[in-house]
C-alpha cells in the first residue's frame, strides 16, 4: 500500500474516531438534564432500570460487531467473570452517586469529580503500576489537593459527592484493564451481572404495587427504558472511539462532558458557585492544564524516538 493511501486511511479512522468519542462526551454533558427529569422516581429503581435495558442493546452492538465469540467464552472463565462483578458493583456505586446528586441539586459537585478524576488515575498509577510521575504531573496533584483542601477548609468537611465519584471512576478504571476482553463485550457482561439483582428488584417493586414502570404514568414508563439508551450509548461510542484515537487526544476530549456539566448546573440548574468554589474550581483547571501539557508534551516525545 502506498504511504500516501496509509495516510489517508489513519486520517479517516482519526477522524471517525473522533466523531464517535465527541459523540460520547456530548451525550454525557447533557446527561445531567435526562437525570433531573428522573429525579422524582425512586433512585434505586433507576438504576436498576440504568442496568436493565442496557442489556439489549449491549448485546445488539455485540452482535452486529461480530464478537460474541469473545464474550462466550469470557462467561466460561471464573476469573473473568469475578473481576466483571468487581466492576461492575464500582461503576453502580458511580452511577448511583451521580444520579442522587443531580436530583439533591449537587451538579456543580459532579463536574468537579469528573474533573478531578484524570488526576485521581494520575495517583493511582503511581501507587499501584509504579509508574513515575514528572515534576508537571506532581504539580498538577498538589494542585488539586489544594482545591479539595479549600472546600474542606470552607464547608468544613470534605467534597465527599466530587471524590467519591472521582476514585470509583478511577478504581473502575483500573480494574477494568484486568478484564481480558473488549470494551463492548466487558460492558455486555457487567450490566448482564449487575441485570440478575436489578431484575429482582423491579419484580419486587411490581408485585408490591410500588414501581413506576407498570403502575406509573406513561411518560414515568419512558424515563425509566430511556435510561437504558443515555447508559450504553455513549459508553459504546466511547468504545469505539477511543480504539481509534491517541491517548493524548482523549485525555484532551475527557474535559468535555464535566464543562457541559458545570455550565448547565450554574447557568440553567442556577445551582450556588460562590467565591470559595470559584478558587477550587480555578485551582483544578489550572492542575488540569499543567496535567495537559505534560501529557502533550510525553506523547511528543515519544513520537519523535
Amino acid at each position: 500500500m502506498a504511504p500516501e493511501a496509509t495516510a489517508l486511511d489513519t486520517d479517516s479512522k482519526a477522524r471517525r474516531g473522533f466523531l464517535l468519542a465527541l459523540g460520547a462526551y456530548l451525550l454525557w454533558g447533557l446527561l445531567p438534564f435526562y437525570m433531573k427529569a428522573v429525579a422524582h422516581l425512586p433512585l434505586a429503581e433507576v438504576i436498576a432500570h440504568r442496568i436493565v435495558w442496557s442489556v439489549p442493546i449491549a448485546a445488539a452492538v455485540l452482535v452486529w460487531a461480530g464478537r460474541t465469540a469473545d464474550f462466550k467464552a469470557a462467561l466460561r472463565s471464573p476469573r473473568t467473570i469475578a473481576m466483571a462483578a468487581l466492576t461492575a458493583a464500582l461503576i453502580s456505586v458511580n452511577w448511583g452517586i451521580y444520579v442522587w446528586a443531580i436530583a439533591v441539586d449537587r451538579t456543580v459537585e459532579t463536574a468537579l469529580g469528573y474533573y478531578i478524576n484524570p488526576l485521581v488515575n494520575v495517583v493511582v498509577g503511581a501507587l499501584l503500576l509504579g509508574e513515575r510521575l514528572d515534576r508537571l504531573q506532581i504539580a498538577a496533584v498538589v494542585l488539586a489537593a489544594v482545591a479539595v483542601t479549600v472546600l474542606t477548609i470552607e464547608g468544613g468537611k470534605l467534597p465527599w459527592v466530587s471524590l467519591a465519584l472521582a476514585f470509583s471512576f478511577a478504581a473502575y478504571g483500573f480494574f477494568r484493564k484486568t478484564l481480558p476482553i473488549g470494551p463492548s463485550q466487558g460492558f455486555l457482561l457487567e450490566v448482564l451481572l449487575l441485570s440478575v439483582p436489578a431484575l429482582g428488584y423491579i419484580a419486587y417493586l411490581i408485585a408490591t404495587g410500588q414501581d413506576h414502570i407498570v403502575s406509573g404514568s406513561g411518560a414515568d414508563t419512558a424515563l425509566l427504558i430511556g435510561c437504558g439508551p443515555v447508559t450504553s450509548v455513549p459508553l459504546l461510542l466511547f468504545a469505539f472511539g477511543a480504539k481509534l484515537l491517541r491517548l493524548s487526544t482523549i485525555g484532551i476530549m475527557q474535559y468535555i462532558a464535566p464543562t457541559m456539566v458545570f455550565l448547565i448546573a450554574v447557568l440553567i440548574f442556577n445551582e450556588p458557585f460562590g467565591t470559595t468554589q470559584a478558587v477550587a474550581f480555578a485551582l483544578i483547571w489550572a492542575a488540569l492544564a499543567i496535567y495537559s501539557w505534560s501529557m502533550l508534551t510525553n506523547a511528543r516525545k515519544a513520537s519523535i524516538r
